[in-house]
């Protein structure tokens, strides 16, 4: 059976990005219909700060995993992504991060016109509804809560104060200016609940007549005619469906699911949509290619005293510093403090400890997601090539050693009793790098895969259209050309804000 139906513009998915341009397109006096693979927001736990480890592996959850990484030791990634309305906001770690303007003006320098960040840096003030002191630099009226840590632990204070000791400097908001420093973490909670982009966008609008939501039901390809987008396909409840746009589609499946969706339709590198049996619409050899990714490997330390109870997310506090890798866009390490154990190494692991993640905000190493098959409900093929640089392993090396350092100073020393990882065996650089390559695990951060820019290997231009294709266009962390310098939920948010502009034709 199929039923066709119609919307001014279908946005394919409900999540970070596409609750932005489904409430801006609301606010307007569009026809909007939004298309979500998972269910309803109504699991408890997608409330609660805390709540995040109930939902991985479970309904709300893709729970995609990578192929075997073979300078990770073979080892396979798991790549938690939200599947409901909110998407990855309903299981981030919610840390507020705009990046820093040295990423969108090479953005800008690399082919993506119009996203240089005096650009896009207004985009973060409209979505913000920051509770900090403002001199305008900040957002204070927009539906994002974004909440500082304003009572933070004994044990948060002490790692802020101990990396201050170490020489960095202390930054009060990294989101207004230079984000390098030590700082307490601004994150999308209120009233201590988590804040989905769901919520915080369409909630307020999703009784208004222009609006449809579609949950439960995933999309199996866009319809092209005459090299227009003009709708796509759906199964929900073992029926395939049609639904159509008058304007656009618009796709926010995200950078797993937004190329697996190109390819399915027609739109990829011809040689590999032959193999598939899929009938080639447009060659785009770029789609899937770039998947950049943050990289993380933990410091496990042993605690001398309880360690507090997080009082806000968890993630309470971070250190952003440059590395002075020519090679890289500075600032480019990221240490993220957090008061329990976290470990993809599980054996061994204390009672009572904490964690600083050393990561890397702009590896060299990229990668790319291919098709598994034809078939829409197999998961694609991810491989984001983890430390297939040894730049990158020498880098989390230097990391390492950096925050060791931190941990050496007083402030911090009286918590703690031990490092358990990389702990004593691994004191020497090449024991340093044989932990990397046991510990290194994804940032789940994961960008570029349909990336903007007008070179041979982009797939969208700078107004965010698929190249070739007309009333296509793309608005999500797969457009970003690299990684941003920072979590990257807010650099997609401002996606969201910057994509509804330019469909209403204001960007």
């Amino acid at each position: 059976m199929t039923t066709i139906e119609n919307a001014d513009v279908v946005v394919v998915g409900a999540g970070t990005a596409g609750s932005v341009v489904v409430r801006r397109l609301v606010d307007a006096g569009h026809r909007v219909a939004v298309i979500e693979a998972g269910p309803t927001d109504g699991r408890p736990e997608i409330a609660s700060p805390f709540g995040a480890g109930a939902l991985f592996a479970s309904e709300v959850d893709w729970a995609l995993s990578t192929v075997p990484q073979s300078h990770a030791n073979g080892r396979v990634l798991y790549q938690p992504r939200g599947r409901s309305l909110g998407g990855s906001t309903i299981l981030n770690g919610m840390l507020y991060i705009r990046g820093a303007r040295s990423d969108y003006d090479a953005w800008a320098a690399a082919g993506a016109t119009g996203w240089s960040w005096p650009e896009v840096e207004p985009y973060f003030r409209q979505l913000e509804n920051y509770d900090g002191a403002t001199d305008g630099a900040r957002g204070t009226h927009g539906p994002l809560p974004v909440h500082r840590n304003t009572d933070p632990d004994p044990l948060v204070t002490s790692f802020v104060d101990a990396a201050v000791q170490a020489g960095h400097p202390y930054n009060d908001d990294y989101n207004a200016g230079d984000s390098r420093g030590a700082s307490y973490a601004q994150a999308t909670v209120d009233n201590g609940e988590r804040v989905t982009a769901w919520r915080a966008y369409v909630q307020p609008v999703v009784d208004s007549a222009l609006l449809r939501v579609i949950t439960d039901a995933l999309v199996t390809k866009v319809v092209i005619e005459d090299g227009r987008a003009v709708g796509v396909e759906y199964l929900q409840d073992g029926a395939r469906r049609v639904i159509r746009a008058t304007k656009e589609v618009v796709l926010s499946a995200g950078v797993f699911g937004t190329p697996q969706l190109l390819m399915l339709s027609g739109i990829g590198a011809a040689d590999e949509l032959r193999q598939h049996g899929i009938e080639v619409v447009r060659d785009l050899p770029g789609v899937g290619r770039n998947l950049r990714d943050h990289v993380a490997s933990p410091i496990v330390w042993e605690s001398l005293r309880t360690v507090p109870t997080p009082r806000m997310t968890g993630i309470e506090a971070q250190l952003i510093t440059d590395s002075g890798d020519a090679g890289a866009i500075q600032p480019d390490r990221q240490a993220v403090f957090v008061s329990f154990v976290y470990s993809t190494i599980t054996e061994n692991l204390p009672e009572q400890g904490f964690t600083a993640l050393a990561i890397l905000l702009h590896p060299h190493s990229q990668g790319r997601v291919r098709l598994r098959s034809a078939n829409p409900a197999d998961a694609p093929l991810i491989d984001p090539g983890i430390l297939s640089d040894p730049r990158d392993t020498e880098a989390l090396v230097d990391h390492l050693e950096s925050l060791r350092n931190v941990a050496q100073q007083p402030a911090l020393t009286e918590w703690i009793k031990s490092e358990v990882y990389p702990g004593p065996e691994g004191m020497s650089r090449d024991g340093l790098r044989d932990y990397v390559r046991a510990s290194a695990d994804s940032g789940h951060h994961q960008v570029g895969t349909a990336r903007i820019g007008t070179d041979p290997l982009a797939v969208v231009d700078p107004q965010l259209l698929v190249h070739g294709l007309a009333g296509l266009r793309i608005a999500d962390a797969s457009i970003m050309p690299t990684t941003p310098a920072g979590n990257t939920a807010a650099p997609t948010l401002m996606i969201g804000e910057r994509a509804a502009d330019l469909i209403l034709g204001n960007g």
